[in-house]
């Protein structure tokens, strides 16, 4: 995203602290109250061990002349938090953010894990979290990090309640079992409700044995009955409770296994097959053409060293693999969340510095939030971030299924590259071309590679072709004109 538009975002739903996610630097400014537990933590062997291992953000406080340029930079925001109390902190940089609405199952299960651990260790140390929306959590690579540190909290020795209970259930628990019980994408739910799906609304849709069945009676059916019964002004339901520390202690202790336990019930499974999970295996060339691709891509890699890369229609990643190989990071889209959850796996598994997403190219998630200016859109965060642009076996899907003209798609990629673009041309006379045309093709008379080439011409200089499958597929290697 533009500096500009980086300038803009604001965290607001914190009393206690705002994030200003600025073109050079993510800060947070503090509550004075807030801060002394935040650093108590990150004192801790628990919060060093947590920030050492990656899964808690860095975070250090700005002192000196870059505590002050800061609050010259910010009055409104440091007059918010303390005034000359507030505590100004300076976060790592994710380099690529995300949110519950672009990620695979399997991300949003690796959140899950990584959300009810930290609370978990967090209890015995007298803290724990007062909040548990997938929206606290940012991935690098295939690895969750938890971002948002003010939601560690003191919490108070006799309470035995997990007041982010229910939040816990609600973004995590429920949209897996909606996934598990009814095939329901979670990152499309995420999309209609940030707090994920409420018990009722779940319940409705849910079959009358799957609402009876284990593991969905107790988060789903009987929510649902006692929400039914319960009376808004019932003064018992806002009495604070409080028992012995000890107690309080055994009973959080054991809620957070509960929780982590249901959690792993609902786990999802192996992606299920779908048209594009065996894509791979369905090539228009044969196995020797399929490795001078491979060599086209390794040449492009070396010689470029890009440092980001954004894999376009990445599919089950081969090619993602291949670039993290080479030394890059990358971010890797597909619209079908089974390819993108196999990939997830893949680079988790192996170490690789790929983060997939789920996003249709066509319809890219939009801007979100209050006033659409919590979450940048999708191509706001990835415009001027990506050395080289892959955009493999995508063209035809555009042009034909989405029916956007070829100059557009040609502009896309030159958007979103900052230097160069490997693309893959898909003839007409290709059978996948043909097969989504579906007998439209009087509509692709004109296009050719010739008219492909005069396209590119308009944002790219070609640095070297290669022709696949007789000519129906042409690999392109392009540098970004000035």
């Amino acid at each position: 995203m533009t500096g500009a538009a980086r300038s803009m975002l604001r965290s607001f739903r914190d009393p206690d602290g705002r994030v200003v996610v600025e073109a050079e630097a993510v800060l947070r400014f503090v509550a004075p109250h807030a801060w002394q537990v935040l650093e108590r933590f990150l004192a801790s062997d628990e919060g060093k061990r947590r920030v050492d291992a990656g899964e808690v953000i860095a975070t250090r406080p700005c002192e000196g002349a870059e505590q002050n340029n800061v609050r010259d930079r910010h009055p409104e925001d440091v007059a918010a938090f303390g005034g000359a109390d507030c505590v100004i902190v300076r976060h790592d940089r994710v380099p690529f953010a995300t949110y519950p609405y672009e990620w695979p199952p399997g991300m949003l299960h690796a959140a899950g894990r990584l959300t009810i651990a930290l609370h978990a260790s967090l209890l015995a140390d007298g803290y724990g979290l007062k909040d548990a929306t997938p929206f606290n959590v940012l991935f690098r690579g295939p690895d969750p990090v938890l971002i948002d540190v003010l939601s560690i909290e003191q919490r108070e020795a006799g309470d035995p309640l997990w007041r982010a209970d229910a939040q816990f259930l609600r973004t995590f628990i429920l949209p897996l079992l909606a996934y598990r019980k009814l095939g329901l994408a979670p990152h499309e739910r995420f999309l209609a409700s940030r707090e994920g799906w409420d018990p009722a609304a779940l319940h409705r849709a849910l079959g009358p044995l799957q609402r009876l069945s284990p593991g969905t009676f107790g988060t789903v059916t009987l929510p649902t009955w006692l929400s039914r019964s319960s009376k808004a002004d019932d003064a018992d339901f806002f009495r604070e409770r409080r028992m012995d520390p000890d107690r309080a202690a055994f009973t959080l202790e054991r809620n957070a296994k509960s929780r982590a336990g249901l959690l792993n019930r609902v786990a999802p499974g192996a992606p299920s097959a779908t048209a594009w999970t065996a894509y791979e295996s369905d090539l228009p060339y044969d196995e020797a053409d399929h490795q001078r691709k491979i060599d086209f891509l390794a040449r492009a890699f070396a010689d470029l060293k890009p440092g980001a890369v954004l894999d376009m229609g990445s599919n089950t990643g081969r090619y993602s693999l291949m670039a993290a190989e080479a030394g890059a990071r990358v971010v890797a889209i597909d619209s079908d969340p089974a390819v993108a959850d196999i990939l997830w796996h893949r680079a988790r598994d192996g170490g690789a510095n790929v983060l997939p997403l789920v996003g249709n190219l066509a319809a890219p998630t939009p801007a979100t939030g209050w006033r659409n200016m919590e979450c940048a859109s999708l191509l706001d965060r990835a415009r001027g971030q990506f050395d080289m642009v892959l955009a493999l076996a995508l063209f035809h899907h555009l042009v034909v299924t989405e029916r956007v003209p070829v100059a557009d798609v040609v502009g896309l990629w030159a958007e979103l590259t900052r230097g160069h673009a490997v693309i893959e041309y898909v003839d007409p006379t290709d059978k996948n071309f043909r097969r989504i045309s579906r007998g439209r093709d009087h509509l692709y008379e004109g296009l050719d590679v010739d008219t492909f080439r005069t396209a590119l011409a308009a944002h790219f200089e070609v640095l070297e072709e290669l022709s696949l499958g007789g000519g129906v597929r042409v690999m392109f290697r392009l540098a970004k004109r000035a």
